[in-house]
């Protein structure tokens, strides 16, 4: 199994590209957001999903192992197939998936090419308890670092939704208030949701 492609961008086709790896050409399909980050004749490494069925070798590439681990996710939803899940990987990064499911914003997820209002429906649905385990696992590679005082759950949450863009004292603020109506037992994911519902108001 392939797991990473170190090489040339040898060409950029709509939805894939040729990538030159000691003169071996593999072709490689990408969702758009990781296509428009490369060029032609630049080094590049992507993060390798393999495909293997009885006719063919597939590769899909990502340029961070959180894409793949978004492509992967995406498929274990009914009826979203590798071609469904570039389009939504093409559609939306992953910060905006992330939030899309803890809002349970299926416009959204719809916005991807074919996908329909019943199959966004179905992937919020299925994923939506998975998303902020997601956004903390992606966030492991990034130090933020916690208000005082806060810990645990609160510092998990805090770390998230920096990681999502929002300042620290507006993340601090909206968890503090998450965690003063829900409890201090509310655990992280419960707390990233409700406070991107207050920031989302």
């Amino acid at each position: 199994m392939i797991g990473k492609l170190t090489g040339l961008i040898d060409q950029i086709a709509e939805d894939h590209v040729i990538l030159d790896v000691g003169g071996v050409g593999y072709l490689v399909q990408c969702p758009s957001s990781t296509l428009s980050r490369l060029a032609t004749g630049a080094q590049v490494s992507l993060m390798i999903e393999t495909r293997i069925t009885d006719e063919t070798i597939r590769l899909f590439g990502f340029v961070s192992g959180e894409e793949r681990e978004w492509f992967r996710l995406l498929q274990t939803v009914q009826n979203v197939g590798a071609r469904v899940a570039l389009n939504v990987l093409s559609a939306l990064s992953p910060r905006e998936l992330e939030r899309a499911l803890a809002l349970g914003d299926k416009a959204a997820v719809g916005r991807a090419q074919g996908v329909g209002p019943k199959l966004a429906t179905r992937i919020v649905t299925e994923l939506k308890d998975k998303a902020p385990s997601m956004m903390l696992r992606g966030g492991a590679d990034l130090h933020v670092p916690a208000a005082p005082r806060v810990s645990g759950a609160e510092a998990d949450a805090l770390a998230a939704l920096v990681k999502l863009g929002y300042s620290q004292v507006q993340a601090a603020e909206a968890v503090a208030r998450a965690v003063r109506d829900l409890g201090e037992g509310a655990g992280a994911d419960i707390l990233i949701r409700e406070s991107l519902r207050a920031m989302g108001r």
